[in-house]
């Protein structure tokens, strides 16, 4: 356990799982958050997933399976990256070559490139030969490129594409939702993500795509499409009070949605996957993310108190 200062019992208990259960990776990453460890080892450890043409494959993202590089995989990588500052041009130069690559004809990404067909992956996951540009591939990428101020020529017209799907917006759904924040987060127009991030906030208010009152959890539907309780809440959508969401909840809702998120840690010391079970493996690899995913979220909140 760790030996490098105190801890709250919720990080504690934590740390145990990640040490039981966690990839490499999240290990990594447990300790780079949490323990003082190194951005260098967090880097390795993610370079295991890298493939030749600049993508990354081999499950990085659980539900989709196989060695290919995806797109979805390339965001969870560049998210890991600027978490631990190493998302500069030198890191991101040969990522946004495999982005030029792979990109739709408008010049953003699509959720699930071709490649993928023949792995194993999420039943919900489509794969088809001309797949059409999905935001939510695409904001995460330019939201992430943007806030650490790298510009390549594939940023422009990817840019374009996040502002129209985002602004345009009218059915959607929690998942989609997070990535137009994600882009959000980072577009280099201040004053239009605001008023962008407001409008969202009210579609999803309107549409009930978040769960206020937590305890009402089996009283109320889920998103379309969604896993019988598979519920989001404030926090998934601030997952720091700087986030662009935050101010679509107030404090009261906010707290009751960080007390759900506290109670929600296992007597294993880990966090549950909120999302339809489909493979074994996947929930063993998607605990541990969750787990660090909540620890970090409860930390911003000022929640894990010695």
């Amino acid at each position: 356990m760790a030996e490098n200062g105190a801890s709250s019992p919720a990080q504690a208990r934590a740390e145990r799982f990640i040490w039981l259960t966690a990839r490499v990776l999240e290990q990594r990453r447990f300790e780079y958050h949490f323990l003082d460890g190194g951005a260098d080892a967090v880097e390795t450890a993610l370079a295991a997933y890298l493939n030749e043409d600049g993508g990354y494959g081999h499950a990085l993202e659980p539900d989709l399976r196989g060695p290919v590089s995806q797109p979805l995989h390339t965001a969870h990588a560049l998210t890991v990256l600027d978490l631990i500052g190493r998302c500069g041009p030198r890191q991101v130069e040969r990522i946004c070559r495999y982005l030029t690559r792979i990109s739709t004809p408008d010049g953003a990404l699509p959720a699930v490139h071709p490649s993928l067909r023949g792995y194993p992956a999420a039943p919900w996951v489509a794969v088809t030969d001309e797949p059409p540009s999905a935001l939510l591939a695409t904001g995460p990428v330019v939201g992430v490129l943007h806030r650490n101020e790298v510009w390549h020529a594939w940023l422009f017209r990817a840019t374009d594409f996040c502002w129209q799907a985002v602004e345009g917006l009218e059915k959607t759904h929690p998942y989609e939702v997070q990535a137009a924040l994600a882009f959000l987060d980072g577009a280099p127009d201040r004053p239009r993500a605001a008023a962008a991030a407001q409008r969202l906030g009210e579609l999803v208010r309107e549409q009930h795509l978040v769960l206020l009152e937590p305890g009402r959890a089996g009283r109320s539907p889920v998103a379309e499409g969604y896993a019988p309780g598979e519920h989001h809440f404030a926090y998934d959508y601030a997952p720091t009070p700087g986030s662009p969401a935050r101010r679509w909840f107030t404090d009261a809702e906010m707290d009751r949605a960080l007390d759900h998120l506290a109670s929600l840690q296992g007597e294993d010391g880990g966090w549950p996957v909120n999302c339809r079970a489909w493979a074994p493996g996947t929930t063993l690899e998607g605990r541990p993310m969750a787990t660090l995913e909540a620890l970090l979220t409860l930390r911003s909140y000022g929640r894990l108190a010695v």
